[in-house]
C-alpha cells in the first residue's frame, strides 16, 4: 500500500511541474508577443480616412507640384472598385518633362503594384485605363499617387464605391 501512495504521490508531482512547464511556455510566448506588437505596423482606418484630400465623385482633384497644378478626374462616376476606370491628369502651369503615371494603392498599407499608364492626349493632358481592386478587408479609402519625372508626386486620397 505504501508504494502505491508513493506512486500516486509522484505522478501528481509530474502532473504538476507539467502544468507549471506549460504555463511558463505560454507566459513566455505571451511576452514575446506583446514585446513584438508594437513594432507590427497595424493601418489605422481612421488615420487613413482622415487624410482624404479628394472628393473625386463630386469632380476632379487638384494639387500643386513646384512649378504647376496636377489635376486628377477618374470616370465613370461614381468610382467603383473592379470596374474599367479611365484616368485622366492634366497640368496648368507648366507641361510636364516626361509621361506621368499612376500607382494605386490604399493609404498605410504595402500592396502589389497597380500601375496606370497615361499616354499623352494634348500637351497638358494625359489619360490611361486601369482598375481599383476590392479591398479584402473592406476599406475603401485609396490613394492615386500622380509621378509626375523630375517634378515630384501628387497623392490624391479618396474613397471608392464597392
Amino acid at each position: 500500500m505504501n508504494l502505491l501512495r508513493v506512486d500516486l504521490a509522484l505522478k501528481s508531482q509530474t502532473a504538476c511541474l507539467e502544468r507549471f512547464q506549460f504555463i511558463l511556455k505560454a507566459s513566455f510566448f505571451f511576452l514575446l508577443f506583446t514585446i513584438a506588437l508594437p513594432g507590427i505596423h497595424v493601418p489605422d482606418v481612421d488615420a487613413a480616412e482622415s487624410q482624404i484630400n479628394c472628393s473625386i465623385h463630386d469632380g476632379a482633384c487638384s494639387l500643386s507640384l513646384p512649378g504647376f497644378e496636377v489635376t486628377l478626374d477618374i470616370r465613370p462616376k461614381p468610382v467603383k472598385a473592379m470596374h474599367d476606370l479611365v484616368f485622366s491628369v492634366s497640368f496648368s502651369g507648366g507641361e510636364p518633362d516626361g509621361a506621368p503615371y499612376i500607382d494605386l494603392g490604399m493609404p498605410g498599407m504595402k500592396m502589389g503594384p497597380n500601375r496606370v499608364i497615361l499616354e499623352k492626349i494634348s500637351r497638358t493632358v494625359y489619360r490611361g485605363k486601369g482598375v481599383i481592386v476590392r479591398c479584402p478587408s473592406g476599406r475603401r479609402t485609396w490613394k492615386a499617387t500622380v509621378t509626375v519625372p523630375s517634378r515630384g508626386k501628387a497623392d490624391f486620397i479618396f474613397d471608392v464605391v464597392y
